[in-house]
């Protein structure tokens, strides 16, 4: 392990002090700064990149260049500059709960069904996930609810960098042949995966698992979903507009969908007549 990258030390970090390398100007006009260590993830694996601040300097997105890890500044710093880097930490514990939510359902579609996750993305609404594979609605609620109660069931999540023999001894996921260190995911019942990204101690931090939705894709099919926060945010903002919907009805929350059915059979007999 790399101990210059802070967020593998302990991806908790929050705040870190580094010195400044060096800083370059851009073809878009931002800065390019390297430093000696860092604490900023950088975007790779399907996840986004952390932002935050270096001395009050925006950091406006974090790369990796062969071995160094760029990080786009607003304005320069002057090299040699000792310097306090601030994670946006909002959006880096969001990463944390959606990449190890998608572990845990990814882990569960594997064990239960063999398939592979050949596409994944973490966008800033949803995170989007493809599978080599055909799930049906009622094997996807079956998944949903014990991806649920591995969260409830609040196990830890072990990282760990096995050796070269500990690694041929593994039945870990993975897209592609991998050689050198190898960075190991495992959450107990759920899933062990080789994977770069940042993620919660324990799955009980993920909070909530939630299914948005569910299409045919190639040959298998891509799932939507959201985790922690982002589902709690999702589900209230549904809940809202069901409340809406059933004040408009005169009906009650759990039967709007039978009053919207009313609704349009007697629309259908008024366009009728």
């Amino acid at each position: 392990m790399d101990q210059n990258r802070l967020y593998y030390v302990t991806p908790y970090v929050k705040n870190f002090m580094c010195t400044v390398i060096s800083c370059t100007q851009n073809k878009k006009g931002t800065w390019d700064a390297i430093l000696n260590q860092t604490a900023f993830y950088p975007e790779g694996g399907g996840q986004p990149s952390d932002t935050g601040t270096l001395n009050g300097v925006k950091v406006l997105h974090v790369c990796e260049k062969g071995e160094e890890i760029i990080h786009e500044l607003e304005t320069p710093l002057e090299e040699g500059t000792l310097a306090e880097g601030i994670i946006d930490w909002q959006k880096r514990y969001d990463n944390m709960q959606q990449h190890t939510g998608e572990h845990i359902f990814s882990g569960l579609v594997h064990k239960h069904f063999g398939y592979d996750n050949v596409g994944f993305h973490m966008g800033t609404d949803e995170v989007t996930v493809d599978f080599n594979g055909i799930i049906t609605q009622e094997q996807l609620d079956a998944l949903e609810d014990e991806a649920n109660q591995l969260i409830y069931d609040n196990v830890p999540v072990h990282v760990f960098y096995p050796s070269k023999e500990e690694l041929e001894q593994l039945d870990y996921r993975s897209k592609k042949e991998l050689t050198g260190v190898v960075r190991i995911v495992e959450i107990p019942g759920g899933d062990i995966c080789a994977c770069c990204g940042t993620h919660v101690s324990s799955s009980g931090q993920v909070g909530l698992v939630k299914l948005l939705s569910c299409q045919k894709f190639r040959s298998g099919v891509r799932i939507e979903l959201v985790c922690g926060k982002r589902a709690l945010d999702h589900l209230s903002r549904v809940w809202e507009q069901n409340h809406q919907i059933s004040t408009l009805l005169s009906a009650k929350a759990g039967e709007t969908a039978g009053a919207v059915a009313r609704l349009l059979e007697e629309n259908q007999t008024l366009k009728g007549r």
